[in-house]
């Protein structure tokens, strides 16, 4: 993924209003960033840990979404599997809910998966964290088909958000 500025990602959210992306926390440290093992951005809010924040680039368009999750620290996280990129991290994994874009979401529409609590699936994937003792199933994918794989996985879920 290229690096991305606030104001890009200001403007990528699919599912809140402007002004709502005006007043969300955007990490202070994008320019440290690891930008090139990323296939999406993704943060919790530290001033409200019920919100998190995952911003892409797909079909070359940027797209965020806004999205609730359990508030509490990852003891508090199911220890399941992440429904993007396949892990099971020590992180925990949270049901993470996004409101639907547009009118479906004005009128309460959502829809929900289990991510990885810490919005590290591109770094799980990479070998570049380390998700603890089986944290991950074996499979004979490369490491391109990993990346895919949770590429795929990724557009799926904004794809059900913007229906």
């Amino acid at each position: 993924m290229r690096p991305l500025t606030e104001q890009e990602i200001r403007t990528a959210f699919v599912n809140c209003s402007r002004g709502a992306a005006k007043r969300l926390s955007v990490p202070r440290d994008l320019a440290e960033r690891p930008w090139d093992d990323l296939d999406y951005l993704g943060w919790r809010d530290p001033q409200n840990p019920a919100r998190a924040c995952l911003v892409t680039e797909l079909d070359g368009r940027i797209q965020g979404l806004v999205l609730r999750c359990s508030a509490g620290a990852p003891a508090q996280a199911r220890r399941s599997i992440c429904s993007v990129c396949v892990t099971a991290p020590l992180a925990g994994v949270s049901l993470m809910v996004a409101p639907k874009a547009g009118k479906a979401g004005r009128q309460g529409d959502s829809v929900g998966a289990y991510l990885c609590s810490d919005l590290a699936c591109s770094l799980y994937v990479r070998d570049k964290r380390d998700p603890g003792p089986g944290a991950r199933l074996h499979e004979s994918l490369t490491l391109e088909e990993k990346i895919q794989r949770t590429v795929t996985n990724l557009a799926a879920f904004l794809a059900k958000v913007t229906a």
